[in-house]
């Protein structure tokens, strides 16, 4: 396993982190456990979750995949061997969390709380707001719309409310996800200017079909030592060709839940196609070489993967080991080049 340490900050994540949404919706609390247990063995320290998994949220199983991470962490006694982060929901179609879904004080004291008891911890080593407050393009809207009416949680706001849950020793450091270049650039302009604390870390998508990184992002990232929390990095399995000429494999994600269409358009799928046909071309597993790709760029500190069945598991850890050739790259960015971001 590769160890990265995050600029700003004392945490060493592993490259490959687990991500656990699907813990508490496709995966038991057995299984869950087992993935993480062999992904600790593996080297992986960094495990990724939020209040609101798992994914797609719902009310009656919310909390349900931090709920079984802490489960872990009594049973396995291992608190201190791994790097834990979670998230804080905000204001987005997700009532039933809080009455109130602001990131103000008194939410984001309620919401650590609430996850700290769910996690069977005192503290999180890193904890990301989720999606930003204000009215963003993420979750691959575009066309912006600038909002009609001022925020009514500024990002001060917040800022100041994380300042505190991390002097009551409940949150070690702090970083945003689904977040923009205008909202990080302006986080650590306030965090500098008043003495807050400053975000380390971003969690936004990131594969084969979707680079929207690094078009803003990454240029932010190489100056101001905000890394990149990779997810998604398969397209919710897409780039391991699972789905293309129209199939629909029993019990995978895509199957299962057909609101996940993001990555199912159609310069998408002949992107895919593309992808599948070079890596098996050089004998390389298509989903093995999306999350190669994923590993070596220079802003990414950790790629967070997610699995349903061990053998997924495996085949996404050994990605770690896995070194695309020059060569390889260039014919990779030949094909994004003609499928320019097809999937933002």
């Amino acid at each position: 396993m590769q160890y990265n340490k995050l600029p700003h900050s004392t945490l060493e994540i592993s490259k490959i982190a687990l991500g656990t949404m699907t813990f508490g919706e496709q995966n038991s609390e057995q299984e869950a456990w087992a993935q993480i247990d062999y992904a600790i063995e593996r080297g992986v320290n960094f495990i990724d979750t939020a209040e609101m998994y798992p994914v797609p949220p719902q009310e009656a199983t919310q909390g349900h995949t931090e709920q079984y991470v802490g489960q872990w962490i009594k049973r396995s006694h291992k608190r201190e061997k791994i790097v834990l982060a979670t998230k804080i929901a905000g204001p987005r179609n997700v009532p039933y969390i809080r009455e109130n879904m602001s990131l103000d004080r008194r939410n984001l004291h309620l919401a650590i709380d609430s996850s700290l008891q769910r996690l069977q911890t005192d503290y999180v080593d890193l904890y990301q707001l989720h999606w930003p407050q204000r009215q963003t393009n993420s979750f691959g809207q575009l066309n912006y719309s600038p909002p009609s009416h001022q925020e009514e949680v500024l990002l001060i706001e917040t800022l100041e409310a994380l300042a505190e849950l991390i002097n009551a020793g409940k949150v070690r450091y702090i970083g945003v996800s689904n977040e923009t270049p205008w909202g990080v650039m302006t986080l650590l302009r306030l965090a500098e200017k008043h003495n807050l604390p400053r975000i380390v870390s971003i969690q936004n998508p990131y594969n084969l079909l979707n680079r929207s990184f690094e078009i803003g992002l990454s240029e932010v990232s190489h100056h101001e030592g905000v890394q990149l929390l990779a997810y998604s990095p398969l397209a919710f399995g897409c780039l391991s060709g699972k789905y293309l000429n129209g199939q629909r494999p029993i019990g995978a994600r895509c199957t299962l839940f057909e609101r996940f269409v993001r990555y199912f358009t159609p310069q998408g799928i002949e992107a895919t196609q593309a992808y599948v046909n070079v890596a098996r071309e050089h004998g390389i597993d298509p989903a093995q070489m999306a999350l190669a790709f994923v590993n070596q760029r220079p802003f990414v500190a950790a790629n967070i993967i997610g699995a349903t069945t061990m053998d997924q598991l495996k085949i996404n850890i050994d990605s770690i080991d896995v070194k695309l050739s020059d060569e390889l790259l260039e014919v990779i960015q030949e094909i994004g080049t003609t499928y320019s971001n097809p999937c933002p």
